[in-house]
């Protein structure tokens, strides 16, 4: 009997309380990971402003979107409270951080909140997350409304998540909605055009370019290209609210990203999304342990980054709802 219970695939609760044992922060662990970041991230950061040739100061500036990745999958962790949720010292550390990376805390830990809380529900999900409708619905709806959403799911849009994502999404309409909530959102706008205007007077144009949008475009448009392809990728399964379950959400819902080490590093196990979406209180760094640990967990739906599989990700427009797949918005297309 005890043989058959250990072989028996859990399901439900039975699996989410399999991956409680690894929603256990270590303080030391983690702080080790926000300072050695953070010690990488100035250092490029200081490389792309040294007077040395341009290509050793480009090679700096690709280095700092990506730390600058790292260091946000970190943020978002602390967002979740699954690393040093009781230290005050890094509440203040990630908080700046958020609005220095056009991120500030009030939209992002609400709108991702409400991201986890409705992923894959074909109603509400729109929040914190790009939109999605039926093929039905995209269909009935006026011609504004289409290119509305087209235009939120566009590959540009998601190229220049810097813009649109960022700068606009997280920081400019929050703040025009509810300026009293969403002050930071106003203070992350005007301290990035201050860091602007201070770089331009000091060093230059060309530090303008390579200390602050080179990095930020790089870091927004690998994050914004993650966010969207882990949720929208051949095979993924979406649920009328009556049908909705946390399970499914992470397991048909969530994707793993198939990477390198190398990019799984940059990513800090972003890329584990379908563990993430089960349980978000597992610290990033026990991901891996868990997974290894967690046969259920060991088979999920995955997306990479090969260039085929990106363009069958951006292709995906709405939700069939008799097919019960993601398709293009032409008739009959699936890719």
């Amino acid at each position: 009997m005890g043989r058959y219970a250990d072989a028996r695939m859990r399901t439900g609760k039975d699996l989410y309380l399999a991956t409680k044992p690894f929603a256990a922060d270590s303080p030391r662990r983690s702080w080790w990971y926000v300072v050695s970041t953070g010690v990488l991230l100035l250092g490029a950061f200081a490389g792309t402003l040294w007077g040395g040739p341009l290509p050793i100061r480009l090679a700096f500036s690709l280095a700092a979107g990506l730390l600058v990745l790292r260091f946000f999958v970190i943020y978002h962790d602390q967002q979740h409270h699954a690393i040093l949720a009781r230290s005050k010292l890094a509440e203040v550390i990630m908080r700046v951080f958020g609005i220095l990376v056009l991120s500030p805390s009030s939209i992002w830990r609400s709108s991702h909140n409400h991201h986890h809380a409705h992923n894959s529900r074909l109603r509400g999900s729109h929040i914190g997350s790009f939109p999605i409708m039926t093929r039905e619905q995209y269909a009935k709806s006026s011609t504004g409304k289409r290119w509305k959403y087209l235009f939120m799911r566009h590959p540009l849009t998601i190229l220049f998540g810097y813009v649109f994502v960022f700068l606009f999404g997280m920081c400019l309409y929050p703040f025009l909605r509810s300026p009293v909530r969403h002050w930071d959102s106003m203070a992350a706008l005007v301290i990035h055009a201050g860091i602007g205007l201070a770089l331009v007077h000091f060093f230059g144009w060309l530090a303008l370019t390579l200390t602050l949008v080179a990095p930020l475009f790089v870091a927004c448009a690998i994050g914004s290209y993650l966010f969207y392809a882990q949720h929208n990728f051949p095979g993924v399964s979406f649920q009328h609210n009556a049908g909705w379950t946390l399970e499914g959400a992470a397991l048909d819902s969530s994707s793993f990203l198939v990477a390198g080490p190398v990019l799984t590093w940059f990513t800090a196990n972003i890329g584990y999304h379908h563990l993430h979406h089960l349980n978000p209180r597992i610290p990033f760094y026990r991901l891996p342990e868990a997974v290894r640990a967690i046969p259920e967990l060991q088979h999920p739906k995955t997306t990479s980054l090969h260039p085929a599989e990106i363009v069958r990700c951006l292709r995906l427009k709405v939700w069939d709802v008799d097919r019960q797949q993601m398709v293009g918005v032409t008739a009959g297309s699936s890719t």
